[in-house]
């Protein structure tokens, strides 16, 4: 788990494992890894939102677990940029 300060904001980044098996098998078909994001305003012990998970576009999970990070880093600032900008007409 990663922690992050963003302009007010405190964002915890942690990464799982994200595996799909095939229906007619019990074999992997794909493996990567999603991103669990937690965002705090600044000093609050209770998060604004439940986790959020988040992947690659369409569906698919990241390739690496500094991907994952980042994404989730990425997407958190969004977040925080799009829902609690003050600049905003």
């Amino acid at each position: 788990m990663r922690s992050y300060e963003y302009n007010g904001f405190m964002f915890e980044i942690s990464v799982e494992t994200d595996t799909k098996i095939q229906a007619d098998r019990r074999t992997p078909l794909r493996h990567g890894f999603v991103a669990i994001v937690r965002i705090f305003k600044e000093g609050n012990a209770i998060a604004i939102f439940s986790p959020l998970r988040f992947g690659e576009a369409g569906g698919r999970p990241f390739a690496t677990e500094a991907d994952a990070l980042m994404g989730g880093h990425s997407a958190a600032r969004k977040i925080v940029d799009d829902l609690f900008s003050r600049d905003r007409p």
